[in-house]
């Protein structure tokens, strides 16, 4: 590390375009949906599996992503990733010109090209964030930490935005060969500027491990899109989601009797790796509250399209990119407790704002508590995440961040089904569907959207404002439900995260050792 100087600031420049473009598909792909389902003829069940086969192979992938670039060198696995990403992205433009020589349909071919996405994400993810305990030092790291925060969360708005504006002028297989530049930029960066790195003890293969946690994140993170689709009461969804379960404990009980797990469960001892970690839940938990709504609200609600959501969540980065560099100063002087303490404190109150939204909110009002929301984001997440990477050895940064990574995901996928199903059961039961015809309600108690679609049909003023309200009443419930859960942080983190983030396991034995492995 010491040998690398000024050097190590170039690798964000590499690290940043690939985090962006794996960032921009998590969005864009929302925005392309209906055109998808006209232009690839795709069923209700096709369109669900659009989202979920890129969901379940991110979640199935990462860990044993991470231990492969822990093992085999983490350079030369993000190049490996970076080109699988690129090549999912062509197969998704192309999708209904592959489907025949592949013997598929077009959505067949697409869902396909979705599990590239996945694959090449899933590898991607916990070896950027498993480089930076290895390249970085404590005082460092945060700065290095915010840097990938900020373009994750920047292709939050980024997707729509582009992803509207091309798809209303061009082709729409564009808003997937957007990504090639972006990916293209990361190759070349990450060849030019990032060391390679890997452990210096060549750990044996854990089938077993790779086979139970895979299969378990995957089945667990599958039932929890059913449950969010079907109802908590589907009892397809409950079976998968205990069977989940069911093979992650099969999992914890096989690492502890292998004598090189896939992931050191030790690492769970370590106060900054466990609730940081858990605290990183948390956040991903609760801001699917503002990440789910809020485009909605924007779009049937001030009736603008998905490119004008994009340009109203640009606050939140705002927020984010201020609060995340004041953030790197305020953890080094006052710790991480204080920091991420008051990161959730932002964000509580934030969301506790954004509940008292009405369907006559002014723009004002909203850009600031989605700017608060991003503030208390940019001082939270990324120092819960420094408190976890603070405590990964180099030897196994790649598998450690890449559990923490899944955790991340499946909290991110249980917000998302938790908090979808209150706003849409507050949302239907509050509906005034009184003279409406029977097919006409049944369409508009699908989601504010269908509703807001069937109002315009009928040309039924009342119904709008029905529909309108008792969405925007099931998205107050929900962030008041996300305000509870960031206060739970804030208790969470004062009463159990180390003051201050560091590496407290497996230090290397010399900044020398460390060096030479950046270097050989």
């Amino acid at each position: 590390m010491a040998g690398l100087g000024n050097k190590r600031w170039w690798i964000l420049v590499a690290l940043v375009p690939a985090t962006l473009a794996l960032g921009l598909d998590a969005t864009v792909l929302s925005v392309a949906l209906p055109t998808l389902a006209a232009k690839l003829h795709a069923t209700t069940g096709q369109l669900q599996w659009f989202f979920a086969a890129y969901t379940l192979v991110f979640a199935a992938a990462m860990v044993p992503g991470g231990m492969l670039g822990d093992r085999f060198g983490r350079k030369k696995l993000l190049l490996i990733a970076l080109v699988i990403f690129g090549l999912g992205s062509l197969a998704c433009a192309y999708s209904d010109s592959l489907a025949s020589p592949l013997g598929l349909s077009a959505a067949g071919a697409f869902i396909g090209a979705r599990i590239l996405l996945g694959l090449g994400a899933a590898i991607a993810t916990p070896v950027i964030l498993g480089t930076l305990p290895v390249l970085f030092s404590d005082e460092e790291r945060p700065k290095a930490i915010a840097a990938i925060m900020a373009a994750t969360m920047l292709g939050y708005p980024i997707g729509p935005i582009l992803g509207g504006w091309l798809l209303s002028n061009y082709w729409w297989g564009w808003v997937f060969l957007m990504n090639l530049p972006v990916v293209a930029i990361a190759l070349v960066a990450v060849i030019a500027f990032v060391p390679e790195s890997r452990s210096e003890k060549i750990q044996r293969f854990d089938p077993l491990g790779i086979a139970t946690c895979s299969s378990g994140l995957a089945v667990l993170t599958y039932g929890m899109i059913e449950a969010g689709q079907k109802g908590w009461g589907d009892t397809a969804a409950l079976a998968e989601m205990i069977g989940g379960l069911l093979l992650l404990g099969v999992f914890v009980l096989c690492e502890q009797r292998v004598r090189d797990p896939l992931v050191d469960l030790g690492l769970f001892h370590s106060p900054g790796y466990r609730w940081g970690t858990i605290l990183a839940v948390v956040i991903s938990f609760a801001m699917f509250g503002l990440l789910f709504s809020v485009p909605a609200f924007f779009q049937e609600i001030f009736a603008v399209d998905a490119m004008g959501s994009g340009m109203r969540l640009l606050p939140m980065i705002g927020g984010l990119v201020v609060a995340a560099a004041l953030g790197t100063r305020l953890a080094a002087q006052v710790g991480a407790k204080i920091t991420v303490s008051l990161g959730f404190a932002l964000f509580t109150v934030a969301m506790g704002m954004g509940a008292t939204s009405s369907a006559s909110s002014g723009e004002l009002f909203m850009a600031s508590w989605i700017a608060l929301c991003g503030a208390g984001i940019g001082l939270a997440m990324p120092t819960a995440m420094d408190a976890a990477l603070g405590a990964l050895s180099p030897d196994r940064a790649g598998a450690g961040s890449g559990m923490m990574q899944a955790l991340r995901m499946v909290g991110g996928t249980f917000g998302a089904a938790v908090l979808g199903s209150v706003v849409n059961t507050i949302y239907r039961g509050g509906l005034d569907l009184a003279g409406v015809p029977a097919s006409a309600a049944q369409g508009a108690r699908q989601s504010v959207v269908a509703g807001v679609a069937v109002a315009h049909k009928l040309g039924s003023s009342s119904l709008l404002y029905s529909v309108q309200h008792s969405f925007v009443h099931g998205m107050d419930v929900m962030l008041l439900v996300c305000a509870v859960v960031a206060a739970l942080g804030i208790v969470l983190a004062l009463v159990y995260l180390p003051g201050r983030a560091k590496r407290d396991i497996h230090e290397p034995s010399t900044q020398s050792e460390l060096g030479h492995e950046l270097t050989r």
